[in-house]
């Protein structure tokens, strides 16, 4: 089978992370999601805004040597954005942001586009991400989307929500956190509530990720519960983003979305039954288990995946 074509659209950045020593580290959620797509084997464009200063060109070197294509523009913001990381005791890191965001002309229609994260939320780059997903579900590509929520630098909590709506409307695939669901719905602690909305919203496929209890897998006539693979966290910075990339890497390299045999990629989530839906977790489950296996998003590679033990 060959090489599934993803673009990804989102902020790339530089993780200033405070442990026992300081170390900047590229980072970024799509950046991360570019990088995995990469590694598993996906033919990878990445449209971002960096710096071209030393921060930035650290950042474009990293994702090259996995193989990500940067696009047209992307090295062109006045200085290279940064999130301040600390970890806390239980792993789970702590961010403080300095982001600028703009992004350049996505060029073409993409076959499978993912947007997400602080690009899809902070202008003046955010409304260009929901106009390149347009084109892309109108052209009858796949969109798929990962809010990773980050509330320091939304806007009132309205606003965020309207977004969410507008950009699961667009997309094939929607997947979400319990801490973005507990963020966007205050109070609504049911996984198959928040799928139920979000499938209501016009995703075909909607996913929900629950850190060590798991994830659930849902389209509008299937849904099943995904454990958490295991493992010994070291830290869990990219573990998202790696479910992401997996999840994309399998739905875009199967053979019906490599062919286009149905212009609606919702009508192509529907085949999907329990079993596949199973499959799809366990695969995800397992990419993230290495990533928080190791220190920093080190995403894994294909490779890895095939020597990891099953979920």
């Amino acid at each position: 089978m060959s090489a599934a074509t993803v673009t990804v659209a989102g902020e790339a950045l530089v993780d200033v992370v405070h442990g026992e020593t300081v170390r900047e580290v590229p980072g970024g959620s799509p950046a991360n999601v570019a990088l995995g797509l990469a590694r598993l084997g996906c033919d990878v464009d990445f449209a971002t805004r960096l710096g071209d200063d030393e921060r930035g060109h650290r950042v474009a070197d990293h994702l090259r040597a996995s193989g990500v294509r940067l696009t047209p523009g992307s090295l062109g913001a006045g200085r290279t954005s940064s999130a301040t990381v600390r970890l806390g005791a239980d792993g789970q890191p702590r961010y403080v942001f300095d982001i600028v965001w703009d992004l350049p002309e996505v060029v073409g229609t993409p076959t499978w586009l993912h947007v997400g994260s602080i690009a899809a939320f902070l202008e003046p780059g955010a409304d260009r991400v929901v106009d390149a997903a347009r084109r892309t579900a109108v052209a009858g590509g796949s969109v798929s989307f990962d809010p990773n929520i980050r509330p320091a630098l939304l806007g009132p909590r309205d606003e965020a929500l309207a977004r969410v709506e507008e950009l699961s409307a667009l997309a094939a695939v929607v997947k979400l956190s319990d801490e973005d669901a507990a963020w966007l719905w205050p109070g609504a602690a049911d996984p198959d509530a928040v799928l139920d909305r979000v499938l209501g919203f016009g995703a075909g496929l909607a996913v929900l990720t629950t850190g060590a209890a798991g994830s659930v897998l849902a389209t509008a006539t299937h849904r099943v519960h995904v454990p958490a693979a295991s493992t010994t966290v070291v830290d869990t910075v990219g573990a998202g983003d790696t479910y992401s990339a997996a999840l994309v890497w399998q739905l875009a390299r199967s053979p019906r979305a490599a062919a286009d045999a149905h212009p609606d990629a919702r009508a192509r989530l529907d085949d999907l039954d329990d079993a596949a839906l199973r499959g799809l977790g366990r695969t995800c489950s397992r990419a993230a288990a290495i990533t928080v296996g190791r220190r920093g998003a080190d995403l894994p590679t294909a490779d890895d995946l095939t020597t990891a033990p099953s979920a």
